[in-house]
């Protein structure tokens, strides 16, 4: 095992060579790039090979996160918890054994991340973990999908496989193989999916045995301590910089028929101590678990209060067990943004309410002004990001499950930054792949009719939020299920420190007659042939009052299709220009200036 000495208040000197150390950290992020390679070239699934809905990381044996390379944030930010009961159920733990987690009350997200992890030996001794993360299409669910807001408890989930051994000495087992098959509505994608992330994990094995071999135990080890001890210095020095103090935010996630009829209110408290270059995030004083699947897991929820954090630090501090431990979270058990009580759903755990709760840790830093902060990002599951099924009409029946990336929400704006238009959902920080139209209609019975920008959905301010993302599907010769929650219909993504909001998502459907209709935020919608989905997805909010944006900014923001010339003139007192011979307009200076002086 890779002992832990960091955390022992030890003061040593450093022991790895410089140049070293760089090598090591980046032959780490090689065995994880190549980890997610494996994954995506093998696996089935669209939701995993196209738009990379996956993960792939390192940890010591005792737990402690080493490399992510690549990876989702709310995948990998608390990865411990979830290979942690592993060691707590098993004794017999050997080579050539894969585990296999997705139950949140073992330490997983939510059921529809199947988290793989296989212990690497070296010399008889075990020294890692190595981790490969899938979202699978389907788990086997009452309704044909993974996000089920509606799901009480995991009776109404897809199955749970609490830390079981899914394949020892390097091959499957069978009958806990027979048992996901049985249970799954697409066996052969599923099956060949999990065969994917057990590729990878033997890639892993395989590559970080090499490292052994080549630097000797003794050297990763003494890297591994370094590592950590260099992260925990890069974050204690950004924290440093950080005005001390408590700041609280409080956000609300859209209300949701039957389930939460008033929106769930997500309260975060950040006490920063510059001092000692500690941050305590407390999310104690939120509500009890409500009866649906929208309570967060304790994996999601550590994870979430330590992404709000690291997203206001600079990227290159290291996401490892170095910096986590100089975040400290505060939750409490039973709690909606907290640890569940058992048996309550928690199947949309990843998504909605704990995209707010990210989006609150990026936006409480804004309380203490600028430059600090962010303005709130779109959330997921808007139409355009929804779990489609039926049965293809082009292969005799088959059924099929998937979800889409067709569309999605912008980010928000943060000082000296406009937002991030493939932001998708503060869980996955722009990190998911936007579906390719050609390749969704090529594996998929329907058609992509139309994909946007949509304009002036955007949050407006000195710093514009990314607008959102509009279009249409339909499908060819059958019925289509549609299932989404769409959330941002009620609650926008808000501006922060003078920026605007953003305009909601919106949910439409239309008719074999023509007429567009709207539907409910949270919803299992039949498309029927010859129906229409429509999706407008919601933008991120400005940051920063509008008056102040360089004119020029926002003639280019015109000029790129964001935003209209009404607007600009409108909320940002910029006159522009008539359309030139290359298409373009310009900032009319003299009567910008004459319209921003009556502004003011």
């Amino acid at each position: 095992m890779v002992q832990s000495t960091s955390d022992k208040n030890i003061d040593k000197k450093h022991i790895i060579d410089p140049f070293l150390m760089s090598v090591l950290k980046s032959r780490f992020e090689a065995i994880v790039r190549e980890m997610t390679l494996v994954v995506m070239k093998a696996s089935r699934s669209a939701v995993i090979k196209n738009a990379k809905d996956l993960s792939c990381a390192i940890l010591t044996y005792d737990h402690r996160l080493v490399t992510t390379e690549d990876a989702l944030p709310i995948h990998v930010s608390s990865m411990n918890l979830a290979t942690t009961p592993i060691t707590k159920f098993f004794s017999d733990i050997k080579p050539g054994d894969i585990f296999a987690n997705n139950s949140p009350y073992t330490g997983a997200t939510h059921h529809a991340d199947l988290i793989l992890a296989m212990p690497v030996f070296f010399q008889n001794e075990p020294l890692f973990w190595v981790v490969a993360l899938s979202h699978h299409a389907d788990t086997g669910a009452p309704q044909p999908s993974t996000y089920l807001p509606y799901a009480k408890t995991i009776y109404e989930e897809g199955m749970h496989y609490p830390c079981v051994r899914i394949a020892e000495n390097y091959k499957e087992k069978d009958d806990i193989i027979r048992m996901g098959r049985l249970k799954n509505r697409v066996p052969d994608l599923w099956h060949g999916d999990v065969r994917a992330q057990i590729g990878a994990c033997i890639t892993g094995e395989k590559r970080t045995i090499e490292l052994c071999q080549k630097y000797g135990v003794q050297t990763l080890r003494d890297f591994v301590e370094e590592w950590f001890d260099y992260a925990s210095r890069r974050i204690k020095a950004e924290i440093q910089k950080l005005p001390s103090g408590e700041y609280s935010y409080e956000i609300k996630h859209d209300p949701v028929p039957g389930v939460a009829d008033d929106g769930i209110p997500i309260k975060l408290k950040l006490l920063v101590d510059s001092d000692k270059g500690e941050i305590i995030v407390d999310v104690r004083d939120n509500i009890d678990c409500i009866d649906g699947g929208l309570n967060l897991s304790k994996n999601t929820c550590t994870g979430s209060c330590r992404i709000g954090v690291y997203n206001n630090l600079d990227d290159s501090i290291p996401h490892c067990h170095g910096s986590a431990k100089h975040i400290k979270v505060l939750m409490r058990k039973g709690s909606v943004v907290g640890e569940p009580k058992y048996p309550v759903g928690t199947s949309v755990a990843t998504t909605n309410v704990n995209d707010r709760l990210i989006t609150a840790g990026n936006s409480v830093f804004s309380k203490m002004g600028k430059p600090y902060g962010q303005a709130e990002g779109g959330p997921h599951l808007p139409v355009g990001m929804a779990v489609i099924s039926g049965h293809d009409p082009f292969k005799d029946g088959q059924v099929y499950v998937n979800q889409i990336f067709v569309g999605y929400a912008g980010g928000g704006a943060n000082y000296g930054y406009d937002g991030w238009l493939t932001y998708c959902g503060p869980a996955n920080g722009g990190l998911i792949t936007l579906d390719s139209v050609e390749i969704d209609e090529s594996m998929y019975p329907f058609i992509i009719e139309s994909r946007e920008v949509r304009k002036d959905s955007q949050g407006f301010g000195e710093f514009e939020g990314a607008p959102g993302v509009a279009g249409v599907f339909y499908p060819l010769n059958h019925d289509l299920t549609v299932m989404y929650a769409a959330d941002a219909s009620t609650f926008p993504p808000r501006g922060v420190n003078g920026g605007d909001d953003a305009m909601p998502t919106l949910s439409k459907k239309q008719l074999k007659d023509g007429r567009i209709i709207d539907l409910p935020a949270f919803n299992q919608e039949v498309c029927k042939e010859g129906e229409k989905m429509h999706f407008l997805s919601c933008g991120g909010g400005g940051y920063g009052n509008p008056i102040n944006r360089d004119p020029a900014t926002v003639a280019k923001t015109v000029n790129s299709g964001q935003l209209s010339i009404e607007t600009a003139k409108s909320i940002y007192k910029v006159v522009l220009t008539d359309i030139d011979e290359n298409g373009l307009r310009h900032v009319d200076y003299e009567e910008t200036k004459k319209l921003r002086m009556v502004a003011d």
